[in-house]
């Protein structure tokens, strides 16, 4: 039997959270050259952190060896905890969704810094937000798939599917969406663009926000609704 809430799943790194920017930042702190944004979005993930044809060479060479790696990766974490921003309207977005009755609000995340719930707790609080006030913040290892946790958490509160939703701005997020029974609310302004999600991966453009304020409306119009009876 379901309970009559509802439930949305945030996603962390390029829906929220401008992952491009600090991973940016990260890069030149190192010497290192990620590339705009437009040529990151179309990259395999596998060669996402090593740059195109005209920065890996350098990018490679910087990134060989645990040590560096290591650095490379505290170096982001220091980013993300003091420089990080959600993108525009996010802060309040959420602040939004967390005071509406009957919605069950969590984060599920991949991101690869260290101890990464307190780096996005951090991060969060830097924008008046306290992830203690989500109901869960669940991260997932790179070698598991999110769909297994959007269903354990749809399961957990025992939510309808056709009152739960995903947020998220890969292929996989949306794949993992309906895998779990699952509403998607897909951007394209973060790790993959447009294109690559409409014609590559097949994802419905009517469910593509291509900016931050458009996914915020959409999100609000969805959910603000008082469920009435």
């Amino acid at each position: 039997m379901y309970s009559r809430e509802r439930l949305i799943i945030l996603d962390a790194d390029g829906t929220t959270i401008d992952a491009f920017t600090a991973i940016d930042k990260t890069f030149a702190y190192h010497g290192m050259d990620i590339g705009d944004l437009t040529r990151f979005q179309k990259r395999h993930r596998l060669f996402k952190y090593l740059g195109g044809l005209k920065e890996f060479p350098v990018n490679l060479k910087k990134q060989l060896g645990k040590q560096k790696r290591s650095q490379l990766i505290a170096t982001l974490t220091e980013v993300y905890r003091e420089e990080g921003q959600l993108y525009p309207g996010i802060a309040e977005l959420i602040r939004t969704l967390l005071a509406l009755p009957g919605l069950r609000v969590g984060l599920v995340t991949r991101n690869i810094t260290i101890e990464p719930e307190e780096t996005l707790g951090r991060l969060f609080l830097r924008h008046d937000i306290d992830v203690d006030d989500l109901d869960f913040l669940t991260h997932v290892p790179l070698v598991q798939e999110k769909g297994a946790h959007f269903r354990e958490a749809r399961e957990r509160f025992t939510i309808n599917p056709a009152s739960a939703y995903a947020c998220g701005d890969e292929h996989k997020d949306y794949i993992a969406a309906i895998g779990a029974g699952m509403h998607p609310f897909m951007v394209s302004y973060g790790f993959e663009n447009h294109e690559r999600l409409t014609q590559k991966f097949g994802v419905p453009e009517a469910i593509i926000s291509r900016t931050p304020e458009a996914l915020c409306e959409r999100v609000c119009n969805a959910l603000e609704r008082v469920r009435s009876g």
